[in-house]
């Protein structure tokens, strides 16, 4: 069946969802967007994914076209239309079709678009296997805090992964680990858990916010510093955080396991609380 998908005010059939040939999104990668997990039909951390973008717009100087509430509207009625149970929606916002121009367009409308996807989260193989990563150079811009559409260089580690036969790749930039491709990194050493310190060096993650959180108040000990691909391999456990994947464990990083080269404890348990919370306080 085709889904329904959201173009700039109107619910369309997604074979005639389009966008001008001249929008800067495709153009420029002037555009950002955010990934909102739904689990039980209902919207996992909205408010979190609302702020962030509303944040990314502001650091590229672009107005915020729709309100939380109507983006909340938005959102709830694709999950209904579409009938999402368990998956993911899609928010871009670009800053609109104008002529080709390096400059900013003086005057243009942002295009926004939002379509949805059916995946399971919950009870995944990943989480339960845990997943291998390689090291790859990190050679992105700057300003990994703002989540732009720029996504070419983690699209090619992806394929890097791939073709080593691994699952992701982390990415490194003087000695130290910054992230994965689609996901903030975390080890855990002696009890402790340490992942790298907000900076324009990282995105903020939603759910690395949600689940050092729930880690804290669990009491258990958070370090936030950069850590080293050493550090890493040495580690006791290690495991990745974002939207679509939660929390979930590496077991092997480029041909080292970490640990006992399984799923650790402290993974295993935040994942568990994670899931727990997240769906108390859905939307």
């Amino acid at each position: 069946m085709s889904r329904t998908v959201y173009v700039n005010g109107a619910y369309v059939p997604e074979h005639e969802a389009k966008v001008s040939v001249f929008d800067r999104g495709f153009l420029m990668a002037d555009g950002v967007y955010e990934v909102t997990s739904v689990v039980d039909g209902k919207l996992i951390d909205f408010a979190g994914h609302a702020k962030r973008l509303a944040r990314s717009l502001g650091e590229l100087e672009m107005d915020n076209p729709l309100s939380e509430a109507e983006l909340l509207e938005i959102h709830r009625e694709l999950v209904t239309r579409n009938d999402v149970s368990e998956g993911l929606v899609y928010l871009q916002i670009t800053r609109g079709a104008a002529d080709r121009d390096f400059a900013y367009p003086e005057v243009a409308r942002p295009t926004v678009v939002l379509f949805t996807q059916h995946k399971t989260l919950v009870d995944t193989a990943a989480a339960e296997r845990g997943i291998s990563v390689i090291s790859i150079p990190d050679e992105r811009w700057g300003r990994r805090d703002i989540k732009t559409v720029q996504l070419l260089y983690p699209s090619m580690g992806k394929m890097m992964a791939k073709a080593a036969g691994a699952d992701d790749a982390w990415m490194i930039e003087d000695g130290l680990v910054t992230e994965g491709t689609s996901n903030n990194a975390h080890i855990v050493k002696d009890g402790r858990i340490v992942t790298r310190h907000l900076s324009n060096e990282i995105l903020h993650g939603i759910t690395r916010a949600a689940v050092l959180r729930f880690a804290r108040e669990a009491q258990m000990e958070v370090e936030e510093r950069a850590f080293t691909l050493d550090e890493a391999q040495a580690a006791d456990e290690a495991f990745v955080t974002s939207a679509s994947t939660f929390v979930t464990p590496v077991v092997r990083i480029d041909d080292a396991p970490v640990g006992a080269g399984t799923p650790g404890p402290v993974a295993r348990r935040l994942r568990e609380i994670y899931i727990e919370e997240m769906r108390r306080a859905a939307i």
